[in-house]
């Protein structure tokens, strides 16, 4: 995945050192073949080679460019109001283990950065949960009696350490904020020397089944493994698991930026119906503060400049002379009952393995799914596999959200197709994007620095929606699926796998 944009990238990708290699050009054989770079993909690979096995990473553009190179990075079993809906839903068993289970990635994180020595502003913190309305107080509440019920040390609080007027908080003492890509980058470096192998720039274009399953690439090299690890956001197969039926794709924006007042540590997030969440970075032995929020669907959400402006002004604010240094955005995918899908792919094919849907919790969720096929293709089993398997169905909510994402797809699918379009291309200046008639038809425009008009087909690749103009992205977004596009129509996230038809 790429960005169209340099002023998206983020202050982590800004301040790391991650190591480049070179794209796959050879036939190979391993034990396990992981298809993307990411949080998930580099922790398996790790675990994997602790456990001595023969493991290869490929990623299409470079490790860590994607979803985990734009988080927020906090370390945290706090996922929002969560418990309250597990317990509800699923019982305290598997609200119980849900919790454990990100615990454990907490503490393996803390502890490999401890054992291997990473520098990587590593720094135990609390995180807070707070309501500023009537309603979402009622809702921390409930969380807080399902805290009780869990045995999970939370704290109700009346006040925050910042400057933010409270009805009520939620403290989870003892959680973790870190500079993710040095640590990946550590991580990387330490299985290379154990005899892992990483490639870039080496897109996945089928998975051939058989005696001797293999991952081809686009360039015809293949690796052949008796385990192949999908760990590419998006699933890179489907496996009669119907995926994009089951996967919702949030967009989220993210700022970045200083002000000169004291920050007391402690990690924030407001359970409003439009969140706010703020962490600190040390970036350069400056303080940094991390501010994210204005989720929605992707391809659906107003001029990507307005949520900005959103966050900008929640800076403003809160903290004195904000001073913005860098924004970017983050894609995040959803599953119909919030648990992360991790396991085998499908009862069809079980020598492949997936892991996606963290709800914007990658880093303990990425990491726990790691720990979590690690079991799974050392030892067969796992104490979590049965809470995560990817093809599970629950009654209630699961039909509910699968019925209405659905309904949504439809609507965008049917909208898209009868949209009026009055924009005339030689009003566009350089650097403004839209959607025009080309030939009678629904076409996309987009007029670079230098003048130079792009033309595109607007109907998506993947299931024949028709994308929007992101103007903050300067990329083409498709509101069924999150499927996204440069203004060249080149794929930067699936599941759409081939580019947009470009124009004349």
């Amino acid at each position: 995945m790429t960005d169209s944009h340099a002023n998206l990238t983020s202050i982590w990708q800004t301040s790391s050192n991650l190591p480049t290699y070179e794209p796959l050009q050879k036939d190979i054989h391993v034990d396990v073949a992981i298809v993307g770079g990411g949080i998930t993909g580099i922790t398996t690979a790790y675990l994997l080679t602790q456990a001595g096995k023969k493991v290869a990473i490929i990623e299409a553009d470079r490790i860590c460019n994607g979803t985990t190179g734009h988080t927020t990075a906090k370390i945290t079993a706090q996922h929002g109001p969560i418990y309250h809906e597990l317990l509800s839903h699923l019982g305290q068993e598997k609200a119980k283990q849900y919790f454990k289970a990100q615990d454990a990635a907490l503490t393996f994180i803390r502890d490999t950065v401890k054992k291997e020595g990473i520098e990587c502003d590593f720094s135990d913190e609390d995180n807070y949960l707070y309501a500023t309305s009537h309603h979402s107080e009622h809702r921390l509440e409930r969380e807080y009696e399902a805290y009780q019920q869990l045995d999970i040390p939370g704290e109700w609080v009346t006040s925050l350490p910042i400057n933010i007027t409270i009805r009520a908080g939620l403290k989870l003492p003892g959680q973790a904020q870190f500079h993710p890509l040095q640590y990946l980058a550590h991580l990387c470096k330490k299985m290379t020397q154990q005899g892992a192998q990483i490639y870039e720039q080496t897109v996945c274009e089928r998975v051939e089944h058989g005696n001797t399953p293999a991952v081809v690439a686009k360039n015809g090299a293949r690796i052949s493994a008796s385990a192949i690890v999908s760990a590419t956001h998006f699933p890179f197969v489907d496996g009669g698991g119907l995926y994009m039926s089951r996967l919702r794709a949030d967009r989220s924006y993210v700022i970045s930026g200083t002000s000169p007042d004291s920050w007391p540590g402690g990690m924030y997030l407001s359970i409003e119906r439009q969140p706010r969440s703020v962490r600190s970075a040390t970036i350069n032995g400056e303080t940094h503060l991390v501010i994210n929020g204005e989720s929605h669907k992707a391809g659906q959400g107003m001029d990507a400049r307005k949520h900005y402006d959103a966050l900008h002004q929640f800076a403003d604010t809160t903290f004195s002379n904000f001073k913005t240094e860098q924004e970017w955005t983050a894609q995040d995918l959803i599953t119909l009952d919030d648990i992360p899908y991790v396991g085998q792919l499908s009862s069809m094919q079980s020598h492949v393995y997936v892991a996606t849907g963290y709800r914007k919790w990658g880093m303990t969720g990425g990491t726990m799914a790691a720990q979590l096929l690690t079991d799974l293709i050392v030892d067969g089993n796992s104490l979590y596999s049965d809470l995560f398997k990817p093809m599970r169905f629950h009654t209630d909510p699961s039909i509910r959200h699968f019925l209405n994402e659905n309904m949504n797809v439809a609507k965008h699918l049917i909208s898209g197709k009868l949209e009026h379009v009055a924009e005339q291309v030689d009003e566009l200046s350089p650097g403004q994007g839209t959607v025009i008639k080309h030939n009678g038809k629904r076409a996309g425009a987009f007029r670079d620095d230098s003048g130079d008009l792009h033309l595109v087909d607007t109907t998506c690749t993947h299931m024949g929606c028709e994308v929007n103009w992101n103007h903050g992205d300067s990329t083409w977004d498709c509101p069924c699926h999150g499927s996204r596009f440069s203004y060249k129509g080149e794929v930067i996230e699936g599941p759409a796998k081939k580019p947009l038809k470009t124009l004349k």
